[in-house]
């Protein structure tokens, strides 16, 4: 059986006692702590913990609360996992889901054929129930557009001319973790700027720099610990700039490279006066 759930994840086989007794050793995993087992000719380790996990959960109950479209794949030959699974999967899920009978495909789907069907099969299915970038238009140049997704809490959909990319929060932070956090990504412009300014000016000088590599971290300090801020009370933010240079340059060469990270064009625009002008414009068409 293939479960497979947008966005979820559905294992197969639903029935334990099929998944326990299907297993040869399973005994010896049980006794010794782990054991080879075969399955549909192939042999995995199996140890007393995927057990003890496996008898913990109610796979009915999670694939009734998915709430994601499913698709169930199963073979009628596959000797591993009987129909009897698979209808249990489907009839436990609720709708929209989707059975597809894979004629005389094994469990593992060895044969390239089977697999390659399956893949398309998959993509097909998936493009009605996942956006693509090809279902958003992409802005002008120049121009950014950030949307919510209406994934998650915080989940938003970056698009940059033909370019799309998520911002997230962290799990922590009660976001999924799916993309960069708005503050990653303004570590990410910075640094990127830092090294192509950088290369521009070794290039022009004819230096013999090698790789650059920017690392970057955000953090709220005291301003009284600040020793050259114009503010010395509450918090301020501050972003630690590391450089790596590679190359056969000489104490001078990399003491100017240091220099020009600084005139770096958005260094330069965090440190110059910035204005934000916000207008609105109604989604609705009012």
């Amino acid at each position: 059986v293939g479960a497979v759930g947008e966005g979820e994840d559905a294992d197969a086989p639903v029935h334990k006692q099929h998944d326990v007794g299907a297993i040869t050793g399973v005994a010896a995993a049980v006794i010794e702590g782990e054991a080879q087992v075969t399955l549909a000719g192939r042999t995995f380790p199996i140890r007393r913990q995927f057990l003890a996990d496996l008898a913990s959960h109610d796979q009915a109950a999670r694939i009734a609360n998915l709430r994601r479209a499913l698709l169930v794949l199963h073979a009628p030959r596959d000797e591993t996992v009987g129909i009897e699974n698979a209808q249990a999967i489907f009839l436990a899920a609720k709708h929209p889901k989707s059975f597809v009978s894979l004629d005389d495909a094994d469990h593992l789907l060895t044969r390239r054929a089977d697999a390659a069907y399956v893949a398309d099969l998959l993509a097909c299915w998936a493009a009605r129930y996942v956006r693509t970038t090809k279902d958003m238009v992409a802005p002008g140049e120049g121009l950014v557009v950030v949307r919510e997704t209406g994934e998650g809490k915080f989940q938003q959909d970056v698009a940059i001319g033909p370019h799309h990319l998520m911002a997230d929060e962290p799990v922590a932070s009660g976001g999924l973790g799916s993309g960069p956090s708005p503050y990653d990504l303004l570590l990410a412009g910075l640094g990127a700027c830092t090294a192509m300014t950088l290369r521009l000016y070794a290039d022009q000088k004819g230096w013999p720099l090698g790789r650059v590599e920017v690392s970057l971290a955000h953090r709220k300090v005291h301003a009284s610990d600040c020793t050259d801020c114009e503010t010395r009370a509450g918090k301020i933010d501050e972003v630690e700039r590391t450089i790596a240079l590679e190359g056969a340059l000489d104490t001078i060469q990399r003491a100017r490279l240091l220099e020009i990270a600084d005139k770096c064009p958005v260094h330069r625009t965090l440190h110059g006066t910035l204005r934000v002008r916000t207008v609105e414009r109604r989604l609705d068409g009012a």
